[in-house]
């Protein structure tokens, strides 16, 4: 039985990648969550009126990949101390969040991120948000696969914008490899073996 998770990290552009490469992930889609307006527009978000974040909709089989496993992918996607937007890219609809649709979502959502402050990997407060899921709207089809369908303008803004750098340096060569059963132990482990490439 397919599950759907959904996170906030900034450019929605960059988000698809990292979890399409994700055995156990059937889909992946780019729009918006938790707006106020029903069906929000690209250019309505882009005001930062909707109260929407860009977000990306990640439909998985959880006999193959668990929500934790997504987790892993996102935190090692983001700039998890960075507040009022992600890289370049400033405002509310750029700010980051992991939505969570249950108690055991929302359980482990927390857990992860405590893991990760506890870290020390970052030294600043992690200030990605937890909070409820409460809708979603794709968004345009030029949007999906962007990185794809426009991969020289997608990597050129995502070396300009800074994410590309910021990942690279604090992850290695391969930032979108998933922890597995996130833990201390387990994050140090990939950050030492990162400083080795």
């Amino acid at each position: 039985m397919e599950k759907k998770a959904y996170f906030a990290g900034g450019c929605f552009w960059c988000m698809e990648a990292p979890f399409e490469k994700l055995a156990g992930v059937l889909n992946v889609d780019a729009g918006y969550a938790n707006s106020n307006v029903p069906h929000p527009t690209y250019d309505q978000v882009s005001e930062g009126d909707t109260g929407a974040y860009e977000a990306i909709e990640v439909v998985y089989d959880p006999s193959k990949v668990s929500f934790e496993d997504l987790l892993n992918v996102y935190w090692t996607t983001i700039n998890p101390t960075q507040a009022g937007g992600q890289f370049a890219d400033q405002g509310d609809h750029y700010q980051t969040a992991i939505f969570y649709a249950n108690d055991e979502e929302r359980t482990t959502a927390q857990e992860s991120k405590k893991i990760l402050q506890d870290s020390g990997i970052f030294k600043e407060k992690i200030t990605v948000d937890v909070q409820p899921f409460k809708n979603w709207t794709r968004a345009e089809e030029y949007h999906q696969d962007y990185y794809k369908k426009n991969a020289t303008h997608y990597n050129a803004y995502s070396i300009g914008s800074g994410r590309k750098h910021f990942l690279e340096d604090k992850w290695g060569k391969k930032p979108y490899c998933p922890l597995r059963k996130i833990s201390l132990e387990k994050i140090k482990g990939l950050q030492k073996d990162s400083t080795k490439t």
